[in-house]
């Protein structure tokens, strides 16, 4: 099994109780994170809350749903969040996502590692970071949005 990391960050003009809140809850994901379309069997406790996302990817007219099983919990209340993945294939990903409140508003801190067999690196790499960089982009927009009257 291989291991990549990567870290990424983004400031967003909200506050980091409004951004955590945006983040702990699983029906934020549809859309914020590119390949997830629905999410479901949402189990609520303390201290985390587990999901299923179903992530759909596309080649040409082919259409493949790939549900991934998600652990969120909160180490930090307010200001981080873990995200503890486990896709088919023995895929697991882990996101730490940090907050820290700055002059700008909050700023957004997230490393992402990634485990996987050796023949799936391109794919799951690729993935990945594609994903992280549109996640963290559309929470900007999201947020920018929520400000506007």
């Amino acid at each position: 099994m291989l291991t990549e990391e990567f870290t990424r960050g983004v400031t967003v003009a909200r506050p980091a109780e409004a951004v955590f809140d945006h983040l702990a809850r699983p029906d934020s994901y549809v859309g914020l994170s590119p390949l997830v379309i629905a999410v479901r069997d949402v189990h609520l406790s303390a201290d985390e809350v587990r999901y299923v996302a179903v992530e759909r990817f596309r080649l040409g007219p082919l259409r493949w749903d790939n549900p991934i099983r998600v652990t969120m919990t909160f180490p930090r209340p307010g200001r981080r969040i873990v995200s503890q993945v486990r896709s088919p294939g023995r895929v697991r990903l882990e996101a730490t996502v940090d907050l820290t409140t700055d002059s700008a508003g909050t700023h957004l801190h997230e490393s992402v590692r990634v485990t996987f067999p050796r023949p799936l690196r391109a794919l799951v790499v690729g993935q990945a970071a594609k994903a992280q960089n549109y996640r963290l982009a559309e929470l900007a927009r999201r947020m920018s949005a929520a400000e506007k009257p």
